[in-house]
């Protein structure tokens, strides 16, 4: 029988692929688009992770304990991005509407804010696929829009985990933390409908992002 972290790697395939190849990942990291849209899709990641990071916090399943790194968080890595994309009066130009939070980041945002107390498996799956995607395409996302856009590190923040390591050590550990953390039967195949939804979640806010960027391109 194959290790769970193996078994929700597989699993996944199919819409982690189906994710990678929305449009706007695949304009932007081919460097056809323009640097403001790395901002608004840090924008969007901000308004995901601070609702995705509260929940964590307030869920005390024993379970999570192992993955709650705070060298994983990344609110405050986001924070200081948005400040150098659009200015130290961010928080005010976010909080008027004047920078544009998609519909798919709200919703999926909200949908983090209304989980309650037994939430574990639903947390587990959006946290396997947030930070382990981060952790890994995140690299290289990172070094691509810097060749593509003449963007400098400090305004990629998000993509920096300055406190963990080396990568692929930590993302082994995590995968042994997974296969050992003690979810029933049932419980591992919500972590594995949850993670597809993550990912196809993920993907509709690269939709809006590229519906977004086609509609202002157009005015223009």
């Amino acid at each position: 029988m194959n290790p769970f972290s193996e078994e929700l790697k597989n699993h996944t395939v199919a819409a982690h692929e189906h994710a990678e190849q929305a449009g706007f990942v695949t304009e932007l990291l081919a460097g056809r688009m323009d640097a403001s849209q790395v901002g608004a899709m840090l924008l969007q990641n901000l308004v995901i992770y601070r609702a995705l990071e509260t929940a964590l916090e307030a869920n005390k399943d024993p379970r999570l304990e192992a993955f709650a790194d705070p060298a994983l968080m990344r609110v405050q890595a986001l924070e200081q991005d948005l400040a150098v994309h659009y200015g130290d009066d961010w928080e005010q130009q976010l909080a008027s509407g004047e920078l544009h939070v998609t519909p798919g980041a709200t919703a999926y945002a909200d949908e983090l804010a209304a989980l309650g107390p037994a939430s574990a498996t639903y947390l587990m799956a959006h946290h396997y696929v947030r930070y382990l995607g981060d952790l890994s395409g995140g690299q290289i996302i990172s070094a691509l829009v810097q060749r593509h856009y003449g963007l400098g590190p400090e305004g990629l923040n998000f993509y920096a985990f300055d406190g963990i390591g080396k990568i692929k050590p930590y993302k082994d550990a995590y995968r042994s933390h997974l296969d050992e953390a003690e979810f029933s039967d049932d419980e591992k195949q919500e972590i594995l409908h949850h993670a597809v939804v993550a990912f196809e979640t993920n993907r509709q806010v690269f939709v809006d992002l590229m519906q977004q960027y086609s509609q202002s391109s157009s005015r223009l």
